[in-house]
């Protein structure tokens, strides 16, 4: 293990600051693309209640082990593995952690750079006077291309590092306790837009009136995935933020209310969506393009939508953000740390190593588009000659279906199992100062019910498991 000087060692400076961090760490795109597609595909009010218990009895457990770890060894996932199991392999599931960070930034600055392109289409009007047709053509002819996507990606990825750059204090915390109450901001203004339209009331219904028969097993599951990689858990983002909190906070409270934070912005997503959604007569379930293609139909029907629709591609980019900056910190805390890189070079190293692997994801649609595998996940593939995945299909389906679970597994084993029953009460007590009453269901659901939980998303996401 690398030799560190803890007393130089960067730090968050209040507790705001963690809370916005770690917040925005969690709150991205999984909060307001991904989940009001995937709970208009299952149901709405149903899985959201699944999903707000899966958040409460694995997402919250989980990510308060991640803080612990992290906290525990002061270090990057894997120095923080390497350092509380010496001798055991556990460091694996640091470094494969690192991995996650340098995948899922990949092709995640891909997916931030068309919310920039879409905040240009807003403030230049491009989709007043365009049918559903004609704005799903626009976006296919903007993915196919080969500059603007590039230029967009390229352009948040040095957004990304510039943060990054400053350190965890100047830089993170800095730029997310003011990008935070600004994403806050946003989400309620069009949340109060979109319940004041005539016929919203069908889209708030959609989403706060539970039908449970729309539930099946497969649903279930999905708000478990859901719940999972809304919190940013399993990738070492909250391990090396919970190595910059200071020894004096709750991590327990910390990790409540990251948590409380997270939903609460989900909520408020299909609060601002569902609503326009059923007010314009569209289908809740129209899959991810719903952002792309669905929602600027609705914003040039609506009066005064193009100044919703900048506000609302302007959230979505600050979302993205404030998570890319956490991912990429990940990679830059192991070159620095481990490698012993400075911090400027490690930052800037890690962004070009990064973006390089991340243009051949945006190229997926365009000069790509012949580089292709087939993957079969399940019997149906299998009868119809596999699934054509391309580089940004296969990466993200690394990211979200092995890399995130797996390694959510092995922090909740590892916590449950390998880690000093002793060390892990004096992280969350603060050795004696808070009290620990919940410490038992805790350590029970580490043990048993989360690594079954995290299991069965694994084994459903890799197609050995289909409901």
């Amino acid at each position: 293990m690398a030799n560190i000087d803890f007393s130089k060692r960067d730090s968050f400076g209040s507790k705001f600051g963690v809370i916005a961090a770690a917040a925005g760490s969690a709150i991205g795109l999984g909060n307001i693309w991904r989940f009001p597609y995937v709970a208009g595909e299952n149901g709405g009010a149903a899985f959201l209640l699944v999903y707000l218990f899966f958040i409460l009895v694995i997402g919250l457990p989980v990510m308060l082990s991640e803080f612990t770890i992290g906290r525990r060894a002061r270090l990057n996932p894997f120095g923080a593995f390497k350092k509380l199991s010496p001798g055991k392999p556990w460091y694996l599931v640091g470094f494969m952690g690192v991995v996650a960070a340098f995948v899922i930034l990949a092709f995640y600055g891909t997916v931030a750079g068309w919310t920039l392109e879409y905040i240009a289409n807003a403030l230049t009007n491009s989709f007043e006077g365009k049918s559903a047709t004609q704005l799903e053509t626009m976006f296919s002819d903007f993915k196919d291309s080969t500059f603007r996507p590039i230029m967009w990606q390229l352009i948040f990825m040095v957004l990304t590092a510039f943060i990054v750059l400053a350190g965890v204090k100047n830089g993170i915390e800095k730029y997310t306790k003011i990008l935070m109450p600004i994403l806050l901001v946003l989400i309620i203004v069009l949340c109060i837009r979109s319940v004041t339209l005539p016929g919203a009331s069908k889209g708030l219904e959609f989403l706060f009136n539970p039908d449970f028969s729309k539930l099946n097993a497969n649903s279930i599951l999905e708000a478990l995935g859901q719940a999972f990689f809304s919190l940013s858990i399993g990738m070492g983002t909250l391990i090396t933020y919970g190595s910059y909190i200071p020894k004096s906070n709750n991590l327990s409270n910390t990790a409540l209310q990251v948590s409380l934070a997270d939903t609460l912005i989900a909520i408020l997503a299909g609060i601002a969506i569902f609503p326009a959604v059923f007010a314009f007569d569209i289908a809740p379930g129209s899959g991810p393009g719903l952002v792309y293609i669905t929602l600027p139909n609705i914003f040039q029907q609506m009066p005064g939508g193009s100044i919703f629709a900048v506000m609302f591609f302007l959230l979505l980019t600050v979302a993205a953000l404030t998570s890319s900056i956490s991912v990429l910190e990940v990679v830059v805390a192991y070159f620095s740390e481990e490698l012993k890189i400075k911090r400027k070079s490690a930052t800037w190293l890690a962004t070009g190593l990064i973006t390089a692997i991340g243009v051949l994801c945006t190229m997926s649609w365009g000069v790509l588009k012949d580089v292709s595998f087939t993957f079969s996940a399940t019997e149906t593939d299998m009868a119809t000659g596999g699934e054509k995945m391309y580089i940004f299909d296969i990466l993200d389906f690394a990211a979200s279906n092995v890399f995130l679970p797996l390694g959510g597994l092995f922090i909740v084993l590892f916590v449950g199992w390998a880690m000093h029953r002793k060390n892990v009460h004096n992280e969350i007590s603060n050795a004696g100062k808070f009290r620990t009453i919940l410490l038992p269901i805790f350590m029970f659901i580490v043990k048993i019910i989360a690594p079954i939980a995290i299991a069965l998303v694994f084994l459903n996401g890799i197609g050995l498991l289909n409901f």
